[in-house]
């Protein structure tokens, strides 16, 4: 099972709405790029990220969200969490990056886990690497459960 998202963030206020909203245009700019994938069988759950146009040498902090984007940063919910509970990079999707000199990124994670139905629905990219921060910008991708079997 695969799952594509791509999108251009635009500010929460922009006349056309976008499933990419950034909340800080000098690290995630207006127009710039993002797109996720999702890979699902059998053995588990590949996430990968790449990016475009944002602040070179930047190091951001990228992690799987549990509700969709919203104009305020906080609509996203919390971490996803294969056990409720434990924050790590092997119990949540942490995909960590920092930009190259022309400002594009990419990180992907493995997990022998999959998505419950409903409970991851964004990417947020935060202010610092690691566990938490400040949410700079979001984007709403359809996550999928595993197939059955």
């Amino acid at each position: 099972m695969e799952v594509r998202a791509a999108g251009r963030f635009a500010p929460p206020t922009a006349f056309v709405p976008s499933s990419a909203i950034t909340y800080d245009q000098p690290l995630v700019p207006a127009a710039s790029w993002i797109e996720v994938t999702q890979h699902s069988d059998q053995r588990g759950t590949r996430v990968s990220l790449r990016v475009r146009g944002l602040e070179p040498g930047y190091a951001y902090g990228v992690h799987v969200h549990q509700k969709p984007c919203g104009a305020d940063p906080a609509a996203a919910g919390g971490h996803y969490q294969n056990v409720p509970g434990e924050m790590s990079p092997e119990n949540e999707v942490w995909l960590d990056f920092t930009a190259r000199k022309d400002g594009s990124g990419k990180a992907s994670a493995f997990h022998d886990w999959g998505f419950r139905r409903g409970e991851a629905a964004a990417v947020v990219l935060h202010r610092e690497q690691g566990g938490a921060g400040e949410r700079l910008a979001c984007f709403s991708v359809p996550f999928a459960p595993p197939p059955a079997g």
